[in-house]
Order: structure tokens, then C-alpha cells, then sequence
């Protein structure tokens, strides 16, 4: 077992945590969400400053940090208040005075190079903005990654040095071919040796005293990707393809991320002090398997927060579901509380993956050999075939016929409904005498490019000079005309996929372009129409990649995205009155959105479930935050409108379907609902999800697990989710079945079904921790 040495902070939250053994190369403690993961790393952050106010931190950018940054402002500015006494004594924090931050030093942990420290997605912008400004530190302490100031030969600014944003960092090994290339060599060399400073002046400082950082999806701290150095230091590096997805969000897009290189300290630098306070924090699932290697894993350099194990003040803060995969966790999941079938289903399954055998060949020797199958109460020869039988008791609900239903399909982006339940939708929807009604509940607009907003705008001028959008020169159209027929908009667009046409498909875009700004800026005329559309144009292109726009262009944005749900769900017959866009204000482009509100954010939902009066409503479940923030902000404003809901009506009749899509993904013991997926689905998801999302087919956005489209990565989770039945069942079981529909079976979605007190209790307790109740 791991030697402990905690704080008092941590020694409080150890207390409360579910996790009592640790036997992992590096303490961690877990919370229950993410919200609550702030507030410890908050008032641990504050422990440490009033032992050092004159020490040197590294703090963390990008959305992770969130809850950090609001719990640390809100602790110390509201200090003598009897709620922030009272939460200080309940989690150890012993300190009296109030913290200064202004006597420490700061160090800033990366940056990508080059990019100008004016943009707002620059780091250097972040940690100005809410560290130096937010939390008060004297700026004459810091140590920043300025791009615009690391000085280059002849003194010339990065945007001559490199005017593409391109750095070959070949020119290292190689020689220069021309004149520029020498200068851009030269330039390399220079960057260098600014790196080389930078690391002269930490290791002076002593070393960072306090680092907090989060895990990238390839186990990455700081920029130091898969693969590197343990000793490495301040550097200019590539990265990989999966810090370049996480990246496209900031930068933009993949496109820039791909080819934009970072400045970042090194694993030798954050460990340098052999006393530092090193904090790795992480949230969600979809960690777990970096938390994982991280924490039991040998030292090595494919998992670079490996490094952190000769620490001894080294921790990592973690929510219970990104502890899921360590070996202490697992075991406490099987050896607490009382045996359910799930924990029998999840050890039999497991054991199934792990000796790679089908379920009909797991020998009663075999159960008793695994560590967790072993435990199984009343263990005998018929136990793999209970878990068989649940499995295709699931199975058999996910084809179960329903009739005269009213299903209330709700997403918090668009396409998330589509990736995370749209073959049992389509099946369902074949039935006449059930409705289906769609809510996508923010805008979106983050999705959309710059890029392929003005080649939609292009286009769309090119269309309206040639007189190819007739119903502008129809005389009511800017009066009236333009907020009609908008379901003709859909069904000629979706008329061009039929015949192959894709120049129509752009022109049928622009009608819905010309519509939106129409309605935005209450065009009059085509006179005004050419304008604005010259307008946005010029915005655009004097806008940096990744830039917040301007509200009438996010809107613009977030009704292109608009038209695209509505023609994924037009494939089923479902009109633009049933898909409803409901904008929910904490939606805003900023780097940390706002708080759900009841009457901005909830009453509009409760509205719609008043209005719709479902049966069923679907939602993505994500209550630890794995995926966008958007999520679990979303779920929590769908449950207080159904808990609201649930006051005034008798909501015992409702059935809640939690999905989850590429994010986010479920362990068939945790789904009770099984669906068989054909090729034929999956042939549907991928046509509809290219011809209908035209902005998210270059994958501007992806996913870190797949560089391609996420229609792509949700077969593939499908697919990966029938091997894991398949393995248990058979694969016999399903090309000799009975059933045309078994026999068709080539991949499998899972959601968990729940009635509304089960979903509110999962709910309950992030709410709570996001509105700060819970102290």
C-alpha cells in the first residue's frame, strides 16, 4: 500500500471518500462529481497558499479548471461569511486569515506556438485573465509564454517569420534550402534557447512548489504527450493526434490544431522540486483508463504522468467514475453493499473478455479461479447462464413493439440524439401511432467553423447574383414570406440527396441562409441582403481561427446547425413544428459557461414537457461530465424541469431513457436495454449524418478516439459493443437465430430505462454540488 502524508484538506475528503484502500503507486482520493472535484482542489490549493504565500504554482487552463477557479474566488472573497466558515471547518481547511495570493510566483504550464497572446484562446490570455486578474497575482512574478515577445532574428515578429502558422521543426536536423528556410532555422534555434531560459528561471525559483494539471486522453500532463522523456524540460514539440483533437475546440478546428506546435515545461520540470505538490485531477469514465495506467503502471515514458510516482507530496483528485479502473475501485464495487445481478453480470462478462472465451466455454473452475466471479453468491454451473439469460431479457426489451406512445427525444448539441439512440427511434417511429417530438437545447453555434460559414455565404451570394433563390423576388418575402415554408426547405434539400445533386444541396443551404439573416438582422430588401451577407464576410475574415463571434454570427451559426437536425429527422417524416431549438441562454461561447437558471434555462423545457405531455423522454446521461460541459449542465436543467414537473402531475407513467454516445459509453451491466443494430441502421446513421450535418463532415471537431466523422466512431462503439455480447452469447446465437432480426444483428446500442425517482436521485446530488448547497 502507498505511504500517505495529507493534508488536513485531504484527510477530510479521504474521509468521505468511498474508496478506504488505496494500494495504487501514487494516493488519490475520489469525489462524487465533477463540481465538488473544484471545491476540493479549491480549498486544497488554499491550504497550500497560506503555508507558502510566497511559493511558486502552475495552474492549469481550458475547461477542467472551472470549478477550481469559481470555488477559489468564492472561498476567499466571501471568507468571513458563516456559509464559508462553515464549509472550511467541515473540510479541514485550518487556516485563520484570509490568503494572499499577491506575494506568489507563478508559472505558466504551456502554449501553442504561434499564437498571438491578444486572442482570447491563447493560454497566455487564460492565465491573465483568470489567475493574474482573477485571483490577484502580482504580474511581476510570473514567468508567461508570450509568443509575441520571445525574441526572433532580426527582430522580426513571428507573422513574418512563420505567415502560415507553420513550423518545421525538420529545419532542426536538416538543411536550409533557401533564404527563408535560414531565417526560419535561425528562428527555431532562438525559440530554443528562450525554452532553455525559461527552465533556467523555474529551476531558480526552486522549482514549482504547487502544480495542478489535468490527464489528457493519451495520458498527457502539461503538452508532454505519449511517448516523451521523463527527463525532458521547457521544449518547442509537436503533439499527437489526440491532443490535437482536444485542441481543435481552442484553436478552431483540427485543421489549425494539427499543425500548431506548443511551448510547454517538460516532466522534469514539474518534478524538479523534489518537495512539490503535484495534483492531477480528472473527472468522468473516460479518463479512467489513463487514470488507471497513470496510478498502477510502471514508470515509463508512454504514460508520462508515470513520472509523478517519485513525488512524494504527488496526488490525484479524482470523481468515482474516473477511479472506476483502478483495481481498488473494482474491488470495492464488488465487496460493498449487498450482491446484485449487475455485479454478477459485469464479473462474468468481464471474466468472458479477459480469458477472451465464449460464455458457453466459461467452466464452473474458471468462475471460481476469477477473483470476482468467486464471490458470486450460490456460484455454480448455471451461473453463466443467468447472466445469459439477463443479457437476452435486455435484448428482448430493446425489440419489444410500442404503441400510441409519445416520445420526447431530447440532445444537448445537435447530432447527440441522432449518435446516441437513433436506430430504436427509427424502428419505433414505423409504428404511425407513435409521435416523436425533438429538443436540441443549446444553440450549438461552437460546432460551426469560420471556414464553412463563408463558403456557405459564398455560395450563397453566388446563388442570389445569378437569380437562383427565386422566392427573395417574391413581393412578401421580407415581410412575411421568409418565415414560411420552411418545411419546402427541407423537403427540396432533402429531394437533391435523392437525385444526387450536390450543387442543389448547397443552393437549397442558402435558402435557409437567407432565411436566417432574414429573421436576424430583419432584412427589408435584396439591396440590404447582399450588404449584410458582405458584411459577415469581412467579420469573418478579419476573425482569428477560434475567435468568439459576434451574437447575430453565433446565431447565424447556430441556425445552420438548426436546419441540419431538422433535416436528419425530416428522413422519418417528422415536420420543423416537432424539433424544437430551445437556445438555452447559459449557452454562450465563453470558455466556462453559466450556471442552468430556473426561469432562462429550466422553464423553457418544462414548457415543452407541459406542452408534449411524453410518455417517454430520452436524454443524454452524463452525470459526471465525461463529455462537453454542456452535458451534465443539460441534465441538470431537464431534471429540474421534470422534477418541477413531477409537483403539479402524476409522473408515474413517465419512462426516461438515459443514452450516451462517443463520449460517454456503458458497460452492459448498467444498461437494462439492448439493441440489436443492423447494417441497415447503420447505413441510415451514416447517410443521414453526411448529407444532413454538411458542417461536421470534415470533422472539424473530432473526437480524440477516431480522426473522422463521429457517425464513424458510432458504428464503430456499436460494433464494439456486439463483441462484447457476442462473446458472451456466441456468435452462433446470432447467424443461426431464428429471428431475421438476431441474424441481421452487427452491432449493438445499450441505455439504461428509469422511471423518475431513479433518474431525479442521480440527478439530485449534482445539483446540489453545481449550485454550491451541497457544503
Amino acid at each position: 500500500m502507498v505511504e500517505l502524508n495529507l493534508s488536513h484538506v485531504e484527510q477530510s475528503f479521504l474521509k468521505q471518500c468511498r474508496t478506504k484502500t488505496i494500494s495504487t503507486r501514487i494516493p488519490y482520493i475520489t469525489v462524487d462529481n465533477f463540481p465538488k472535484l473544484g471545491l476540493f482542489t479549491a480549498l486544497r490549493f488554499i491550504e497550500w497558499v497560506s503555508d507558502n504565500p510566497d511559493g511558486v504554482v502552475s495552474l492549469p487552463t481550458g475547461k477542467t479548471p472551472e470549478y477550481f477557479i469559481k470555488w477559489t474566488k468564492r472561498i476567499v472573497d466571501n471568507w468571513d461569511d458563516a456559509e464559508i466558515k462553515e464549509l472550511r471547518k467541515k473540510y479541514g481547511l485550518q487556516a485563520k486569515k484570509r490568503p494572499a495570493f499577491g506575494g506568489l510566483q507563478f508559472v505558466q504550464i504551456d502554449e501553442f506556438y504561434p499564437i498571438s497572446s491578444l486572442q482570447h484562446n491563447s493560454f497566455y490570455h487564460y492565465v491573465n485573465e483568470y489567475y493574474i486578474k482573477g485571483f490577484g497575482l502580482n504580474p511581476d512574478n510570473a514567468l508567461l509564454i508570450n509568443s509575441d515577445t520571445i525574441p526572433l532574428p532580426e527582430g522580426k515578429h513571428f507573422s513574418e517569420v512563420f505567415p502560415d502558422s507553420y513550423v518545421d521543426l525538420s529545419l532542426r536536423y536538416r538543411e536550409a534550402k533557401t533564404s527563408f528556410e535560414q531565417l526560419q532555422q535561425k528562428a527555431v534555434f532562438a525559440i530554443d534557447d528562450w525554452c532553455t531560459k525559461y527552465e533556467k528561471a523555474i529551476q531558480e525559483k526552486g522549482g514549482i512548489g504547487f502544480f495542478l494539471g489535468g490527464i489528457g486522453p493519451d495520458g498527457h500532463i502539461a503538452f508532454n504527450t505519449r511517448g516523451s522523456d521523463h527527463h525532458s524540460t521547457t521544449r518547442l514539440t509537436a503533439t499527437n493526434f489526440e491532443t490535437q483533437a482536444v485542441a481543435a475546440g481552442d484553436l478552431g478546428g483540427i485543421e489549425i490544431s494539427k499543425n500548431r506546435l506548443v511551448i510547454t515545461i517538460g516532466l522534469h520540470t514539474i518534478t524538479y522540486n523534489p518537495e512539490a505538490a503535484a495534483i492531477i485531477f480528472a473527472a468522468g469514465e473516460a479518463k479512467a483508463p489513463v487514470v488507471r495506467d497513470a496510478l498502477e503502471k510502471e514508470k515509463s515514458n508512454i504514460y508520462p504522468a508515470t513520472v509523478l510516482h517519485k513525488l512524494k507530496n504527488a496526488r490525484f483528485y479524482l470523481t468515482t467514475g474516473a477511479a472506476s479502473m483502478l483495481e481498488d475501485s473494482i474491488e470495492m464495487y464488488y465487496k460493498s453493499g449487498d450482491w446484485t445481478h449487475d455485479k454478477t453480470e459485469r464479473a462474468v462478462i468481464d471474466l468472458c473478455k479477459k480469458l477472451d472465451r465464449y460464455g458457453h466455454h466459461i467452466r464452473l473452475d474458471d468462475l471460481k479461479k476469477d477473483k470476482y466471479c468467486s464471490m458470486i453468491p450460490g456460484l455454480d454451473n448455471n451461473t453463466v447462464q443467468s447472466v445469459i439469460d439477463s443479457i437476452l431479457a435486455k435484448m428482448q426489451k430493446g425489440m419489444e413493439d410500442e404503441n400510441k406512445e409519445t416520445y420526447y427525444h431530447t440532445g444537448p448539441h445537435h447530432d447527440d440524439i441522432m449518435l446516441g439512440i437513433l436506430p430504436h427511434i427509427h424502428r419505433l417511429l414505423r409504428n404511425e401511432s407513435n409521435h416523436a417530438f425533438f429538443s436540441v437545447l443549446t444553440s450549438g453555434f461552437t460546432a460551426v467553423t469560420n471556414q464553412f460559414l463563408r463558403d456557405a455565404l459564398e455560395d450563397t451570394k453566388r446563388f442570389l447574383n445569378n437569380g437562383l433563390i427565386q422566392m427573395v423576388d417574391y413581393p412578401d418575402f421580407f415581410e412575411i414570406g421568409y418565415s414560411l415554408k420552411w418545411d419546402k426547405d427541407v423537403y427540396h434539400y432533402l429531394n437533391k440527396v435523392a437525385s444526387g445533386e450536390p450543387s442543389e444541396r448547397r443552393r437549397g443551404l442558402a435558402h435557409r441562409i437567407i432565411r436566417a439573416i432574414v429573421v436576424i438582422h430583419r432584412i427589408k430588401n435584396k439591396e440590404e441582403l447582399r450588404n449584410r451577407i458582405d458584411d459577415i464576410l469581412a467579420i469573418l475574415r478579419r476573425s482569428y481561427d477560434g475567435e468568439k463571434n459576434t451574437p447575430d454570427i453565433q446565431t447565424l451559426k447556430g441556425m445552420l446547425r438548426e436546419f441540419e437536425e431538422e433535416l436528419v429527422w425530416a428522413h422519418f417524416g417528422i415536420q420543423v413544428k416537432n424539433v424544437h431549438h430551445l437556445r438555452l441562454g447559459f449557452y454562450t461561447g465563453d470558455v466556462f459557461t453559466a450556471q442552468p437558471e430556473k426561469d432562462r434555462d429550466v422553464k423553457p423545457i418544462l414548457e415543452k414537457l407541459k406542452q408534449i405531455n411524453p410518455s417517454v423522454v430520452s436524454l443524454a446521461f452524463d452525470p459526471e461530465g465525461s463529455g462537453p460541459d454542456t452535458h451534465y449542465k443539460v441534465l441538470q436543467a431537464i431534471a429540474d424541469a421534470v422534477r418541477l414537473w413531477s409537483e403539479e402531475t402524476d409522473l408515474s407513467h413517465l419512462r426516461i431513457w438515459g443514452y450516451r454516445n462517443v463520449w460517454y459509453k456503458f458497460h452492459p451491466a448498467e444498461a437494462n436495454v439492448v439493441v440489436p443494430v443492423s447494417l441497415n441502421a447503420m447505413a441510415v446513421l451514416e447517410d443521414s449524418f453526411t448529407n444532413c450535418y454538411l458542417s461536421q463532415v470534415d470533422a472539424s471537431f473530432p473526437s480524440y478516439q477516431h480522426d473522422g466523422k463521429f457517425s464513424e466512431l458510432t458504428k464503430n462503439t456499436w460494433v464494439d459493443q456486439l463483441k462484447t455480447i457476442q462473446l458472451l452469447l456466441g456468435k452462433n446465437y446470432f447467424y443461426q437465430n431464428a429471428s431475421p432480426r438476431i441474424r441481421s444483428t452487427h452491432g449493438m446500442l445499450y441505455f439504461k430505462e428509469m422511471n423518475v425517482d431513479e433518474f431525479l436521485d442521480n440527478a439530485r446530488e449534482l445539483e446540489k454540488s453545481m449550485e454550491g448547497v451541497s457544503l
